[in-house]
């Protein structure tokens, strides 16, 4: 890790839940079998398990229960896809979320893959806003009792450091070539006009992400829009057509095995 995850999650878009804005996530503790560093997925009688673990974030590293870089999981998912021993693909996810960057290009392509192997998602504690959006690019969504789906929405925090340095005894002068080139920087105030702006860009990838989840999963954009990125807990979100079915993982994971033939 070369940089503390406050400065990758602060001042920039995020889908992820709320409550674990400052937390990472505790991942489903089942062994995923023999891994594949190199193919990016662990393999379980032809079944191909990709990791999709605590902060989701742009890059390609899995740091176990810690965090899932988006461009690992696009990697496994290629060479899943690819893999003439592979039969099915599961997506191990047990999530917050994470950064918008890089997520909607990972959750087209899972979308993409979809046919000729069944992709499904196997969730754990939690799938929610970034980690939903992946899930509900599989075939098939599975939740257990306790497992929470949702939170389809996008967040933005601002940190003003201004009266922290003024405390400090610094003073910090912003020299900028354009009026919007400081939009957002910590050492001063959110102005008005930036969190106009900051917000019109926030919508816009909420709407994205809305529209990505009705594509996956067959919904009406109004519907899920209408949810405001609530959550929901396990027969609740199959109701609520975030997943198909309640299974406790290793359930689903048969199932799985099952369906792949």
């Amino acid at each position: 890790m070369t940089r503390p995850f406050s400065r990758m999650l602060l001042n920039r878009p995020l889908a992820l839940h709320l409550d674990y804005a400052a937390a990472l996530a505790a991942a489903w503790s089942e062994d995923p079998g023999t891994r594949d560093t190199d193919r990016g997925f662990g393999l379980i009688n032809g079944i191909a398990v990709i990791p999709v673990r605590g902060m989701l974030l742009p890059g390609d590293f899995a740091w176990g229960d810690w965090a899932t870089g988006y461009d690992h999981i696009r990697r496994g998912m290629a060479a899943a896809v690819a893999a003439t021993d592979v039969r099915g693909i599961a997506l191990d996810i047990n999530s917050p979320g994470g950064t918008v960057s890089g997520l909607f290009d990972l959750a087209d392509a899972i979308h993409a893959a979809r046919g000729p192997k069944p992709i499904h998602a196997i969730l754990g504690d939690s799938a929610y806003s970034a980690a939903y959006a992946i899930a509900s690019a599989a075939d098939k969504v599975t939740v257990p009792r306790t497992g929470g789906t949702g939170s389809i929405g996008v967040i933005w925090m601002h940190v003003d450091e201004s009266q922290a340095l003024e405390q400090g005894g610094w003073a910090v002068t912003i020299l900028t070539h354009g009026a919007q080139k400081a939009d957002g920087a910590p050492q001063k105030p959110l102005s008005d006009g930036a969190r106009t702006r900051i917000q019109s860009d926030i919508d816009a990838m909420g709407e994205l992400f809305v529209k990505t989840v009705a594509r996956n999963r067959n919904l009406d954009a109004a519907s899920v829009r209408a949810m405001e990125a609530g959550t929901f807990l396990g027969d609740r979100g199959v109701r609520a057509g975030l997943a198909d079915a309640v299974r406790a993982p290793d359930e689903a994971f048969r199932d799985l095995t099952a369906a792949s033939g």
